[in-house]
């Protein structure tokens, strides 16, 4: 199973502001234009992310995830939205007792989103592939991207794409060989 992280972040690493607020990434976000994401959700069978990223999700207008098996990683949340009946599961964690869940049911492409289980994931050595598009915006303070990962994490970078409007995504690979 490939578990990949496609992700924005500020120029000083940061996905959102303190209150988790996006307001600096919608204003800056192309609306026209290959990001990439398209070809990347296509390689997807499962989205994990954490209960805050859900909770902002769930205030876009659309559900984004149509046609994908989403698993919200929390230990806070005890329902879903009847209307996300069937499309969006609760695990509790540990993470890594879901990724072999995931991986013993035949996902072949995993997605991990939001702060916490980014970090949760790289902490046990969990993704294969980062895919980062710097936002050209310093925010002084926020969430940040990574967190204590206990270790040193060697990556071998893949690839650069610069996109519209100034922002640059670079992608990783965090197995050395290959």
């Amino acid at each position: 199973m490939k578990t990949s992280v496609f992700i924005a972040s500020s120029l000083d690493g940061f996905i959102a502001r303190e209150d988790g607020n996006l307001d600096w990434l919608m204003a800056r976000t192309p609306t026209e234009g290959d990001t990439g994401y398209d070809a990347f959700m296509a390689g997807i069978d499962v989205i994990v992310m954490g209960r805050y990223t859900f909770e902002t999700v769930l205030g876009f207008e659309d559900w984004p995830y149509e046609g994908k098996r989403v698993v919200v990683l929390s230990r806070m949340l005890d329902d879903l939205p009847a209307s996300l009946a069937g499309k969006v599961a609760l695990h509790p964690g540990p993470v890594r007792a879901l990724y072999d869940a995931l991986a013993a049911s035949g996902c072949q492409g995993l997605y991990v989103d939001g702060g916490q289980t980014v970090q949760s994931f790289i902490r046990e050595d969990l993704v294969d592939e980062l895919t980062i598009t710097t936002i050209p915006v310093l925010l002084g303070r926020g969430i940040p991207l990574f967190g204590h990962t206990g270790h040193d994490i060697p990556l071998r970078h893949t690839g650069t794409r610069q996109l519209p409007g100034g922002l640059v995504q670079d992608t990783y690979a965090t197995r050395l060989i290959g």
